[in-house]
């Protein structure tokens, strides 16, 4: 059998690929995290210390194996890589910079921004939605599907976020919304095979509470996904899951400032994991 994206074998590559690549940074990460262990820890939802590191490594793995699946097309893999480090990167800022802040949701970001204050929340709003964009413009034609993909890639990436309030669920998520794409042809195939090969690679440690994959592993697998929808459908698919997306994002929005509200009442009975991921 000919090694291409579109090929069983070319799929299995990426899944597989993943895995390892997201293992191997994992392992790095957790003998010398960057800027020092203190860093990456947070409290879960039962008050223990857990690590970020499995974000980190999930962005990684994903972003190696789609980037360096075979058989995908040039403009692929620049957008692959260009997507995924991006919502990682914007995403770890976050996770480094806005452990501390309270404001949640996009209004409260965006009411920020009116008073000159950049948010750690708004350096992952407008950093994602750009490169989603510019992810989209190179994987799509016409100027309407241009924008449509960049709104399914950050959209894909915002959506994976808010599930992260337990352990396991947007690892769970990212394997049960990527497994349909691995019987795809073509790219979309092993694009959805490269962030599920990566949530496998660290869903038991998510699931054992050793570690969470905080904004970099969400948005980072997220906006894979993004692009393996992006690549397999055409404009009317698109908008589909673009609406799909939206309205997820708008009924996110106001859960997370309800949850707020509740917080500066004091009436809060949230745990840390769910104030920290999937809150903007």
């Amino acid at each position: 059998m000919a090694v291409a994206g579109g090929t069983v074998r070319g799929r299995i590559t990426a899944l597989l690929g993943a895995a390892a690549a997201t293992r191997a940074a994992y392992r790095a990460l957790t003998k010398r995290p960057p800027g020092g262990a203190v860093l990456w820890e947070r409290k879960n939802h039962a008050g223990r210390t857990v690590h970020l590191h499995a974000g980190l490594a999930t962005a990684t793995g994903t972003a190696l194996a789609a980037a360096g699946a075979p058989g995908l097309p040039a403009r692929a893999r620049t957008a692959t890589a260009l997507a995924v480090l991006a919502a990682g990167g914007c995403g770890a800022y976050d996770d480094v910079f806005g452990a501390d802040d309270a404001r949640r949701g996009f209004r409260a970001h965006l009411s920020a921004l009116r008073d000159r204050e950049v948010t750690s929340g708004a350096v992952k709003l407008f950093g994602i939605g750009a490169a989603g964009l510019a992810a989209g413009a190179l994987l799509k034609e016409h100027p309407a599907d241009k924008v449509l993909a960049g709104v399914v890639i950050a959209g894909a990436a915002h959506l994976v976020n808010l599930l992260d309030v337990r352990p396991g669920r947007a690892a769970g998520a990212v394997l049960a919304l990527g497994a349909p794409g691995l019987l795809r042809g073509g790219p979309a195939g092993a694009l959805a095979a490269a962030p599920v090969g990566a949530a496998a690679a660290v869903v038991g440690d998510d699931l054992g509470e050793r570690t969470m994959l905080g904004d970099a592993g969400a948005h980072a697998l997220g906006a894979a996904l993004g692009l393996a929808v992006v690549t397999a459908y055409g404009r009317r698919g698109l908008a589909a899951h673009a609406a799909v997306l939206i309205a997820a994002a708008a009924a996110g929005d106001h859960v997370s400032r309800a949850a707020a509200r509740d917080r500066r009442a004091g009436r809060d009975g949230r745990d840390g994991r769910a104030g920290r991921d999937g809150r903007d």
